[in-house]
Order: structure tokens, then sequence, then C-alpha cells
């Protein structure tokens, strides 16, 4: 594929709001996960969450689509002069040219959670003031987005369970490929909610220490909240030095089971390779591997197997789920921001409240933040049923 220029990018989770507070704790090797007291859940595990009183209303012409997704999203968007580069955009592509790619597993499922609980006690029927497509729909992030951002050109929204917003790069890239839109704003936002906690919940996979990806003794994942986005446009022959650029998208499904990944990474893998021959890259170019590593047992060992398959045992690895817990899906554009971040600030995290790593695993997997300078880095994404998305991103010297 022709690389893409990150023009700007922007992340808000449980680690912060904006790039500068998650460059700090990543460093640092800082965590936002703690015991989870999020609305009326009474389970024991620990979540990633954004603070309340850091989700104000949306604007009042926006107000159709407040719920608390769309706050994250609102939250993010008004971090790292992310406006002023689409505003900017506008101006030299059009409102109609520049697309919009989202990825969202729950989107405003909580808005729907708590309109149930007012329900009319002899109908049934739902409060008369909640609007289902705006504050719930897979689609109303895009809207929100759409309408704060004044673009009109095409839009999308991906769900494909942990993957939907690192598939977004590849919707994005084929978009502007095909001439449909010249530039697109792509991202995701997920946000916490009874559903998803009491669901993780019953599949037996959430923790209840804040989760410890590739260590011996993970017992399961730490779900996290957060929203995260960032401008693509056409890469230009000369781009100041520290500029980072999507080379490359893998995408795969291997369909192996509904909540459990191929025992051997055989999905992984081929997303990975795919990425690697989008980017016309061999696996020795990639310096670091940030990887999918939700800290379930199963899906750690088979990604340990497939990326040690694909890049042998000495490129360094690490997954920062442990920093901000599982954005489900929010973690592919989480992820690929930190990434951006390592090649532009010259360093790669480590891996927070990993302690004592699996000796059965086989990666050269970091625990503490190291000055490296990675010039090209891979980001995973690796979603139920199979369905897998690997993201190579570089950096201009």
């Amino acid at each position: 594929m022709k690389p893409l220029t990150l023009s700007a990018f922007t992340l808000t989770t449980s680690l912060g709001v904006g790039l500068r507070a998650h460059l700090e704790a990543l460093r640092a090797g800082r965590s936002g996960l703690a015991p989870c007291a999020f609305e009326s859940v009474r389970l024991d595990t620990w979540v990633g969450q954004v603070p309340d009183e850091q989700l104000v209303p949306l604007p009042a012409k926006l107000a159709a689509f407040d719920c608390r997704n769309n706050r994250l999203a609102q939250l993010a968007l008004v971090q790292d002069g992310f406006l002023e580069t689409v505003a900017a955009a506008r101006n030299r592509y059009g409102v109609d040219r520049i697309g919009l790619f989202l990825g969202t597993s729950t989107s405003g499922l909580l808005n729907t959670e708590l309109a149930y609980r007012h329900r009319d006690a002899r109908s049934g029927a739902l409060p008369a003031g909640f609007d289902y497509a705006a504050t719930h729909s897979g689609f109303s992030l895009a809207r929100f987005v759409q309408a704060q951002l004044e673009l009109k050109g095409p839009a999308a929204v991906v769900s494909t369970a942990c993957s939907s917003s690192a598939k977004v790069f590849a919707s994005a890239a084929r978009m502007i490929t095909s001439g449909l839109c010249d530039a697109a704003v792509i991202g995701g936002a997920d946000s916490l909610c009874l559903t998803t906690l009491y669901g993780f919940a019953s599949l037996g996979l959430l923790s209840s220490a804040p989760c410890r990806p590739f260590d011996g003794e993970r017992a399961g994942i730490s779900i996290g909240e957060g929203a995260g986005f960032a401008f693509l446009e056409p890469a230009r022959a000369q781009e100041p030095a520290g500029t980072v650029r999507l080379l490359g998208v893998g995408e795969s499904s291997d369909a192996h089971h509904m909540s459990t990944p191929h025992p051997e990474g055989a999905g992984a893998r081929a997303a990975m390779q795919r990425a690697l021959c989008s980017a016309g890259l061999a696996a020795q170019d990639i310096d670091y591997v940030n990887l999918h590593g939700t800290a379930t047992r199963s899906n750690d060992a088979a990604e340990d197997q497939a990326v040690s398959d694909l890049f042998g045992t000495g490129i360094w690895c690490s997954s920062t789920k442990g920093a901000t817990g599982h954005l489900l899906g929010a973690s592919g554009i989480a992820e690929a921001v930190i990434c951006a971040l390592a090649l532009r600030e010259q360093f790669i995290p480590g891996s927070a409240n990993t302690r004592r790593l699996d000796p059965g695993l086989r990666v050269r997997y970091l625990l503490d933040s190291a000055a490296q300078a990675p010039q090209r880095v891979m980001s995973n994404s690796f979603g139920f049923g199979g369905s897998n998305c690997s993201l190579v991103l570089g950096r201009v010297h």
C-alpha cells in the first residue's frame, strides 16, 4: 500500500487525557487500573475507568447524542490540537472529501441499560426521551463525530470486537486508494457498561487483580474504556523527521471459535504476515511489536507462538493492556496511538503489572519502558470470532 501520514492523533484512557499524560505514564510504567467501582457493578475485578467528572455533557447543539461513549469521544477530540487539524483539512480537501471510519463494540449500550431501569411499570415502554439511534446504535458514534467535525464524506463504523478500531485503518486506506475520499478521520471509542462487565465475568475471563499480560500467573483481563483518533492523509515526498506513517495493514478471519483463538495463532500469524507484505517489509525490518496481550492463558500463549514463529525470539514485545486495561472496540486505535508515540518520542513501552514472565512463552518481552529508537513497529489487535488485524507504522528519518 502507499504510505499514509498520521498528521495528528490523540488518546484518552484511564491513564490520562491527551498524549502528554500517556507519554509520561507509559515511560514511568504507571497503570490506570483500579478496583471496580463502576455504576452498580458488584464484581471482584479491576477496570480502567475514565473519571466520571471528566465526562461532561455534550454541547447543546450535540445534546441529542449525549451518552457515556460519545462523551469519551468528545473528551478525546478536543485534545492535542485534533479539532484544529481537521478544520484545516476541511479547507484543503472539502467537507465531502474527508472520510470517517470508526470502531466500537459497546457504543452507547450503557444508555439503554439505564433506560431499562425507567420503563413504564404497566406497559414496559422505555422512557419517551430515550433515543436508541442517537445514543446506542453502532452508528451513533459516527453520527456524533461527523456532526462535531462538520464532515460530510463517506462514514462507516466497524464492529468486529477487539479488532474494530484497528480495522478502520484498512477501511480508510482502501477508500483513499479507490479515490472515494482524499483523507480520513479514523479512531474509535468504547465505554464501560454492565453488559460487558457481567458478560466477561460469565465467560470466566475477568481477573480479580490488575491484569498481568504474559505473566506466569496471569488470570484474565481487566476491562477499560477510552477513545482515540487519528487523521490520515497521503504521505508527501518530504516530511519532517519523526513524522509517523501507516505503512501496512493485514487482516484475517480464522473463525476458529467464538471466544477462543486458534491455539497455534494461525489467524494472528496470517494478519501479521499480510501487514508485512502490505508494507513491503520483512520480519527483520520491525523493531517492536505491541502485542494484543490480553492476559488470558489461551490468548497470550497463541499470540506468543504466532509472533515467535514469524519474528523469532529476538524482537522486543510488550502489551500495554496492564496500563490501560482492555479497551475492547477501542483497543486498536489506543495501541496504534501508543505505537505512534513510541515512534515519535523514541522509546518502547513496558508492561505495567506484569511481574514474572511465563517461562513457557518465548518472545522477548519488555517489562519496563526502554529508551530504544524504533523505526518501524507492529500493533496487533485480535478479536472474538477470529477477526484479526495487524498494523505496521513507521517513522520518517
